[in-house]
């Protein structure tokens, strides 16, 4: 997940800060005291992360494209010039231009704000901008929400005591309203000084940049991993009173699967697995970049030299092109395999599912799967010539029935004159005018569509009522009984509502069912 700083260059950021026993202090002092602190933390935990600074007034430069080598980014930001005054707009639109040119539209992205409250004056300013938003052409259009996933986070020089005695505050929040609410403004607290600009970076590393430590585990074998970037916790909006999901430290293989069997699944999203200590010659299977393992062999050599299972399994997957399912949770699964960065490399990624029993419905549920060996005959053939996926559903799959779904109101209309066209031919078309009813019952109670029951009943009683003297005595007898069970059904009783229950056509002695004899 790259990073873009956005550092306010603006004459605002030049106004003094009095530290006691010091010299002056700009609030820009201050800022880069604070950014200095977070590249020095994601040079040290985030080293895979990509980080552009791009600096900002009434113009908008970028300083340093997206790079790893976090010491020009602290050479860049220290070098930084004074310029004019703020617009945060344009800045913003210099901001989706450089992702979508590096990472294109899908790639979620965290936009670090640096700035201190000053939101400009006048034309170009954040108060005209937002002040401007429903009277804008889509030629004009504001860049926020962004076209790609993004994460603001705004850093603000300032306490928010300062920022409420304007409309700042709300100018900011309105900000990150439209951004699509996915992040956080924070103010120093207490007077502006080195130890509040370093508590304030401290939460946002807490919040946004704190590495996900974990163990992998298979059986007896453990490696202890990092997982970049690190998990977000899920919310199930199906669930009454939703909990957040979060993924456990402790990742347990539970087992192996062919690439073909698993497809491409759907995932929530996708991490790079990385072990905390391995030796130079794992990136020969491709166990990250080379310049990782060079930091990782430097940092301890002596846990460099020893075996590394999390090495051993992406050399597995990759050579017999498998993947590894792993529990994250409760109810909640997900898969590791070999991706190909290019020819020479190639990384352990870590792919969430949806959280659930059956995350892949071809696979049916997943605590129910078993190796090979448990099965009476190989489920692959001798051959690998078939394959025991997909799992077939033991019950016929809605999608592959006669689903009556009314759209419209002449779906309705037409179902519910095709059953008193059958009424009308009865005793002829008894069968199919039951068949026709119990349908459009179903139907009825599957959307909890009471008054069409009733409605229905009604038509037939009406019916019952015009029928010619040369009608079959039969007909009255049905349409009476089909009215009657209708009523039954839209009391919701579930005596007479049961979804499975059909109502059946009435015996009489006419239809040769009541035991009497015929009538002439």
């Amino acid at each position: 997940m790259p990073t873009v700083v956005l550092m306010d260059a603006s004459l605002s950021m030049t106004r003094p800060v009095s530290l006691e026993g010091s010299e002056e202090f700009q609030r820009k002092n201050l800022a880069v005291h604070g950014l200095t602190m977070l590249f020095e933390h994601m040079a040290m935990n985030y080293r895979l992360e990509f980080t552009a600074l791009v600096a900002f007034s009434s113009l908008w430069e970028l300083m340093v494209p997206f790079t790893r080598d976090y010491n020009a980014l602290q050479e860049a930001l220290s070098n930084l010039e004074d310029f004019d005054k703020t617009c945060l707009e344009l800045a913003l639109q210099g901001v989706s231009t450089i992702m979508q040119q590096e990472w294109g539209s899908a790639c979620p992205c965290q936009l670090v704000l640096v700035t201190d409250g000053a939101l400009g004056i006048g034309r170009g300013s954040l108060r005209h901008s937002l002040a401007t938003l429903k009277q804008r052409g889509e030629d004009k259009k504001f860049p926020l929400p962004f076209p790609f996933p993004c994460k603001l986070y705004i850093m603000c020089i300032s306490n928010a005591e300062e920022l409420q005695t304007t409309d700042a505050m709300d100018n900011l929040e309105q900000l990150l309203i439209l951004s699509g609410g996915e992040g956080q403004i924070f103010t120093m607290e207490g007077p502006l000084c080195l130890k509040s600009v370093q508590a304030m970076f401290g939460k946002l590393i807490e919040q946004a940049y704190m590495p996900f430590h974990a163990v992998l585990r298979c059986g007896h074998l453990t490696s202890d991993v990092q997982v970049f970037p690190r998990p977000e916790p899920v919310m199930i909006d199906e669930e009454v009173d939703p909990v957040p999901k979060h993924v456990l430290t402790e990742l347990e293989i539970v087992g192996f699967i062919e690439i073909a069997d698993i497809a491409s699944p759907p995932v929530l999203s996708r991490h790079l697995v990385l072990p905390i200590a391995v030796n130079k010659e794992a990136d020969e299977v491709g166990a990250g970049t080379t310049d990782e393992m060079e930091e990782d062999t430097s940092t301890n050599q002596m846990a460099g030299k020893s075996p590394n299972f999390c090495v051993l399994l992406h050399g597995s997957l990759k050579v017999e092109g498998m993947v590894a399912l792993v529990q994250l949770g409760p109810d909640w699964y997900g898969m590791l395999y070999s991706q190909a960065d290019s020819k020479k490399k190639s990384n352990l990624m870590m792919s969430l599912f949806e959280p659930g029993p059956e995350p892949l419905p071809w696979l049916g549920k997943v605590s129910q799967l078993g190796p090979i060996s448990d099965a009476p005959e190989n489920p692959y053939g001798e051959d690998d010539s078939k394959s025991p996926f997909p799992v077939q559903p033991k019950s016929k799959r809605s999608y592959a029935q006669n689903v009556t779904v009314w759209i419209k109101a002449s779906g309705l209309q037409t179902d519910v004159q095709k059953i008193l066209r059958n009424a009308r031919k009865l005793p002829e078309k008894t069968q199919t005018f039951y068949k026709e009813l119990n349908r459009l019952r179903k139907a009825a109670l599957a959307f909890g569509f009471w008054e069409l029951l009733k409605g229905v009943a009604e038509l037939l009683e009406r019916e019952c009522t015009l029928l010619p003297d040369s009608a079959h005595p039969d007909a009255a007898f049905q349409l009476s009984h089909a009215a009657q069970q209708l009523k039954l059904a839209s009391t919701g009783d579930s005596q007479y509502a049961a979804f499975e229950h059909n109502i059946t056509p009435m015996l009489t002695d006419f239809s040769g069912g009541g035991g009497g004899s015929d009538r002439l």
